[in-house]
């Protein structure tokens, strides 16, 4: 955890308050750095990726050689507190691990998970002489992929890129301001892997602009035409956070918590679902209405019950008389 410091002005003293935990927070900002060595397709992975985030992004274009992620951690803490950021994506090419890209988010001054890829069969934005998207607008995710549900880390790498693209919470949204799909597709391919180091499945990363078309009803008719980049990736190394500090990173305060009503719940689809709960009914009591339709005749009575009618109706008119 970063230390507490003691403003010694006014003016460093709003700036501490904006950096404050907030009930709902702002929208995240994501650094793209350079590692000590890296190589075109790592330069241009880092500012297409850059382009999609903006512009909540900033893109580093200088070499950094005291990032080692893996390894040692304090860089990281010093671009934390510079520009209030906690999410990194650092570019790296070796022999040992080429064309290396580290997905990175922190949480209260400390490395929350890292997930580490390698880029495949890269095509970049610039090959792509299609229509491109707005800055600023949200994507569309789409995630197709049993790994995304069943693995641990592909859970969490998607968690990573919803995280990253996230933008500003919205309520509503309008129809004309979609205008691209990022689709990740997970696939437990059995294709070797020039890297020895890579974990078994392969990811595809495909960027689409929306196109509507003219369908002669009041929807348009939709289409998609790949916008770029396009990337594989593999994915190599990765690293959790404890289950503490990942319990405490989501934990969510009591204000956003929905309050519970007593015997009515929401199910899947959204939907209210209330239970009534009635005590044991005495169905002898229950006033029904009176119709002469309902009256019997003289048909519908039995001889037994016209003979107890006649015992009866003596007596009766007995009880009256006296």
């Amino acid at each position: 955890m970063l230390k507490k410091i003691k403003p010694k002005n006014a003016r460093s003293k709003r700036a501490l308050q904006k950096r404050e935990p907030k009930i709902e927070e702002n929208v995240k900002k994501a650094i793209f750095i350079r590692s000590s060595s890296t190589n075109q397709i790592v330069n241009e992975a880092l500012s297409d990726l850059c382009k999609l985030k903006k512009p909540d992004a900033i893109n580093f274009t200088k070499k950094n050689n005291t990032i080692h992620p893996f390894d040692d951690d304090t860089s990281l803490n010093f671009f934390y507190e510079k520009n209030d950021t906690s999410l990194f994506v650092i570019g790296s090419h070796s022999k040992k691990r080429p064309n290396n890209l580290t997905f990175i988010r922190m949480f209260d001054g400390q490395i929350l998970d890292m997930v580490e890829v390698g880029i495949e069969n890269a095509k970049p934005l610039s090959e792509f002489k299609t229509s491109k998207c707005a800055i600023g607008i949200k994507p569309l995710f789409l995630f197709v992929g049993d790994l995304f549900e069943n693995s641990l880390v592909y859970k969490t790498f998607k968690n990573m890129l919803l995280d990253f693209y996230h933008g500003q919470t919205v309520k509503n949204i309008n129809l004309s301001g979609l205008e691209h799909v990022i689709s990740v597709t997970a696939i437990d391919s059995s294709e070797q892997s020039n890297d020895p180091r890579a974990m078994p499945g392969i990811i595809y990363f495909r960027v689409y602009t929306i196109q509507y078309k003219k369908s002669g009803e009041k929807t348009p008719r939709v289409e998609l035409e790949e916008m770029g980049p396009s990337y594989n990736f593999r994915i190599r190394r990765f690293k959790f956070a404890n289950d503490d500090v990942y319990k405490f990173s989501t934990k969510v305060p009591k204000i956003n918590k929905p309050k519970k009503i007593k015997n009515i719940d929401v199910n899947e689809m959204g939907d209210k679902i209330g239970r009534i709960h009635l005590g044991k009914q005495d169905l002898s009591k229950l006033q029904t209405r009176k119709m002469k339709g309902l009256k019997r005749t003289t048909d519908d009575y039995t001889e037994d019950d016209l003979e107890e009618m006649e015992d009866v109706v003596p007596s009766i008119k007995k009880q009256k008389s006296s």
